[in-house]
């Protein structure tokens, strides 16, 4: 299974992603997670692309399609991706999109189907504002937490439109509680792969 999941901030993208991957035996594979496992790695030991990303991320900037896709590259090469994934927080752009294809027809391999987890942006502002105040994050303020699903709509609306055309989109409503959202995606995913 070769798969991406897809939602706006505060749909519950990481927790799905590491029920999906289980349930399938795939890893989970999170772009934020291996950007922020770079910005902590030992320089001794890092890769020179690594260290390349690292220098980028501690000068607070942005991180380009070319180096991202090729730590993406790197990330999928490893045994534990041979037999599926899950990508998470990739592709972002048209860009990614294009390379990830190149990535995985060099290996015979396609994506299998794109999770989109839908939810209302009021509400999802709503949860995220709680989980603010929980997590004591002052940086999540109501701007800060709009803007970014503004991002994300202008990001990827086109990128959705393009796994739609394809067949690939398989969209999911993100509220109700973790299993609820899980039993939809599972449905929603059988249902698919079976109509192909």
């Amino acid at each position: 299974m070769r798969l991406l999941i897809m939602g706006p901030p505060g749909a519950g993208k990481g927790t799905q992603a590491r029920g999906v991957a289980e349930a399938y035996s795939i890893p989970a594979i999170s772009t934020g997670d291996i950007f922020r496992g770079i910005s902590k790695a030992d320089e001794a030991t890092a890769s020179e692309l690594a260290l390349q990303v690292k220098e980028i991320m501690s000068s607070g900037g942005y991180v380009s399609d070319e180096i991202t896709n090729r730590i993406v590259a790197e990330r999928l090469a490893e045994p534990d991706a041979a037999n599926g994934f899950l990508l998470d927080g990739y592709p972002r752009t048209q860009g990614q999109v294009t390379a990830l294809d190149e990535i995985l027809a060099k290996d015979g391999h396609s994506l299998d189907a794109v999770i989109s987890l839908e939810a209302d942006q009021e509400q999802l502002v709503e949860r995220l504002l709680k989980r603010a105040k929980v997590d004591g994050r002052d940086d999540d303020n109501e701007e800060t937490i709009r803007k970014r699903q503004q991002v994300y709509v202008e990001q990827t609306a086109d990128l959705l439109q393009t796994y739609a055309e394809r067949g690939l989109l398989v969209t999911v409503d993100g509220l109700g509680s973790i299993d609820e959202v899980s039993e939809r995606i599972t449905d929603a995913l059988e249902a698919h792969l079976n109509s192909e």
